[in-house]
């Protein structure tokens, strides 16, 4: 039985589950939908919702105390991969700070929303090994 037992272990020791949360989360706010296995989207979602939330929380605070704002992120900072290398159609590469899009960019844009900023969409098995395969994704407002 699995009773009071929080959270998915993916097979991974702590060091890598950990590791694996950050990547997911800074690859879904750069490219803002991510296609991956249905246990670790469902091991994902929560926990992105909690950093566009607390970039949410930032911003308001930032208002009247920008030391709060510049705490809220530092704690996204420490929680996610900070920069991320994205190469479009020609080649190119450049660099995206991944911080900068959550507050910027992502977190504005729900501010009216109370929750749900993403979207788990199954996709079918995967053909290599019959995993189940789930794009996650982040709600249009």
């Amino acid at each position: 039985m699995r009773h009071r037992i929080h959270g998915r272990r993916l097979n991974r020791n702590t060091a890598q589950r950990n590791s694996l949360r950050k990547n997911l989360i800074s690859d879904l706010i750069c490219h803002e939908q991510i296609l991956t296995t249905e246990a670790k989207a469902r091991m994902l979602r929560p926990a992105a919702e909690k950093m566009i939330t607390l970039a949410k929380r930032g911003i308001t605070v930032g208002k009247e105390n920008p030391a709060r704002e510049i705490h809220a992120r530092r704690l996204a900072a420490s929680r996610i991969s900070r920069y991320r290398l994205i190469e479009d159609e020609d080649g190119n590469v450049e660099e995206v700070d991944v911080v900068k899009k959550l507050f910027d960019e992502v977190a504005p844009r729900y501010m009216d929303r109370p929750g749900g900023y993403t979207r788990l969409v199954k996709i079918g098995k995967r053909a290599g090994d019959n995993a189940d395969m789930a794009m996650l994704l982040m709600v249009e407002d």
